[in-house]
């Protein structure tokens, strides 16, 4: 399929096929892919925890409004972001451009003393709401990548972050979840699979300024 079939194949999966595993080849092209999605200045504020504990992802139902997608799941994702975004974590990236780039200081410095005056300026709320807003652009690179490669997903924003963040010990490594997204192969009986998509008119949606 080319890949608008393949947007059309996709949907928010409500029920997973829990006997159905993605293999280890079709889980690394997802990690590679997560770790290729565009960010803001390149600075990659979004971690990704992985979950493949059957007895975890059936304690944290719960924790998800009760939605059993967590427990059907092959893995779920679980989108974090970091609790402090500060000087050594800006020089961190710039430290990594220099080493795989061989780019010069002087080249570098310009640029580097300005984010960390910009974000220097910014407050804790609005460093958080910068990097949110980073976390669901990665979700949505992964949702197309998960449809190009036949893979089920569904993006969730009901959840108690809290609760997550205490039973995955995300503090712990500074670290604050903020979006989910289980992943798998659709259940057979899911209803939700063949329902056609509802969307505007191309016209509705696109403005053209020629």
């Amino acid at each position: 399929m080319d890949i608008i079939e393949k947007l059309q194949w996709r949907y928010a999966t409500k029920k997973f096929d829990d006997t159905k595993l993605i293999s280890e080849e079709k889980l690394q092209t997802l990690k590679t892919a997560f770790n290729l999605t565009a960010s803001s200045y390149g600075l990659q504020p979004v971690k990704l925890t992985i979950i493949s504990n059957k007895d975890l992802q059936k304690d944290l139902v719960t924790s998800t409004m009760g939605q059993e997608q967590i427990a059907q799941a092959s893995h779920v994702f679980v989108f974090c972001i970091p609790t402090n975004i500060d000087t050594k974590y800006i020089n961190a990236y710039f430290d990594r451009v220099r080493a795989v780039r061989n780019t010069p200081d002087a080249i570098i410095n310009p640029f580097k003393t300005s984010l960390i005056e910009s974000f220097g300026k910014k407050s804790e709320k609005d460093i958080k709401l910068w990097a949110t807003k980073q976390a669901y652009l990665t979700l949505g690179n992964m949702l197309t990548v998960c449809a190009l490669e036949g893979i089920d997903a569904c993006p969730m924003e009901g959840f108690y972050p809290d609760a997550y963040d205490k039973k995955l010990n995300l503090k712990t490594k500074n670290l604050q979840s903020v979006l989910l997204m289980p992943v798998g192969y659709r259940a057979e009986d899911d209803m939700f699979a063949d329902l056609k998509k509802v969307r505007k008119p191309i016209e509705e949606s696109i403005f053209e300024m020629n």
